[in-house]
């Protein structure tokens, strides 16, 4: 690979003053520039941006934790957010913790050797990461939480409404006549730590409605769990009539369940999902969703980091928080006689 040094001696130059060719050209002659410029070219030399950062004290690398590379709002929201860094000056390196500090641990420490001048971070669950975490800040490192917030993170975050979602989403099965009603995923305090499943049964409680212990099963925000899970709802003695998918890719898994037992949406079975994904929109009958709304989001979260980077005083802890969307589509309707599913479970 050439190195400046390379391009100085085919310029006929300093190291210096090809250097000043890419960083202050105006200060140079016509001739000289050109000189320079020509010998770039046909070396085909690119400059290390991250070692002269580093040589300038201020780097210009963010970190972008992922939950899910997999899931489509983390694919959306990257995207977003790269292109808001990138207008700054900054270059983004994408990692994930799939859903896990312990994984996430491992990923701060490899941003951390980057040198990245900021993380914005979707927290995994369990509190393998948080002293790291800290450590990071007090070394100058900024950061920025999104889609999950540790209880009392000292960080600022950008949210979904999860809490007022789950309740919108839990009212509107219950307005179509739904009594029997499951989400996939119960709450855990270390292993599903969120909001969508910690809401859940409090929204049903407020309508007068319990959930049975049977439909309670703590999992993964994975299509794989959901699948399973859904299989396992739908053959119960007394199956629910009406599912919320917190993800869409549990969505997804759902979906191929409930088609592989033979069920029709939403005449058997009602489904709901948050998330917003095409896939929704295309099947028969197109889904019902909670949408969120991640290019807000994504460009929310990067517009903080600016703001802790751009080198005045620290802003205090700004918490954004937005809300969902229900479209209406055409997968749920007023539920069918239990005996229906069961006949065909």
């Amino acid at each position: 690979m050439p190195t400046i040094q390379d391009v100085a001696r085919l310029a006929g130059v300093s190291p210096t003053t090809a250097k000043r060719a890419l960083r202050e050209p105006d200060k140079l002659t016509a001739d000289t520039l050109a000189r320079v410029q020509q010998a770039i070219a046909q070396l085909h030399y690119e400059p290390d941006l991250r070692a002269g950062s580093l040589r300038g004290g201020q780097s210009s690398t963010i970190g972008l934790i992922l939950g899910s590379i997999l899931e489509p709002f983390f694919a959306q929201f990257a995207r977003t957010a790269a292109h808001v860094l990138a207008g700054a000056g900054y270059t983004v390196i994408i990692s994930e913790n799939e859903y896990s500090a312990q994984r996430e641990l491992e990923e701060l420490r490899r941003l951390y050797g980057q040198r990245v001048a900021g993380v914005m971070l979707r927290p995994g669950y369990g509190p393998h990461s948080r002293d790291y975490l800290s450590r990071l800040a007090a070394r100058g490192v900024a950061i920025v939480e999104y889609d999950y917030v540790h209880p009392h993170s000292p960080y600022p975050s950008v949210m979904l409404d999860n809490r007022g979602a789950m309740r919108q989403a839990v009212k509107y099965l219950h307005d179509l006549g739904h009594r029997d009603i499951a989400a996939l995923g119960t709450y855990h305090p270390v292993i599903h730590p969120e909001e969508r499943s910690r809401t859940f049964p409090e929204a049903m409680n407020d309508l007068g409605l319990t959930v049975p212990g049977e439909y309670q099963r703590v999992t993964l925000l994975t299509e794989d769990s959901a699948y399973a899970l859904t299989h396992e709802l739908l053959s119960l003695p007394r199956p629910p009539s009406a599912l919320i998918a917190l993800t869409g890719t549990q969505a997804v898994g759902a979906y191929r369940a409930i088609r592989e037992r033979g069920l029709h949406i939403p005449h058997d079975l009602s489904l709901i999902t948050f998330d917003n994904y095409p896939w929704t929109a295309l099947v028969d009958p197109p889904i019902t969703v909670m949408e969120q709304p991640a290019e807000v989001m994504a460009t929310a979260t990067a517009r903080q980091l600016l703001a802790l980077l751009d080198g005045g005083p620290p802003p205090p802890a700004t918490h954004e928080v937005f809300p969902a969307r229900l479209i209406v589509r055409g997968s749920c309707a007023a539920p069918a006689v239990p005996a229906t599913l069961l006949e065909r479970a």
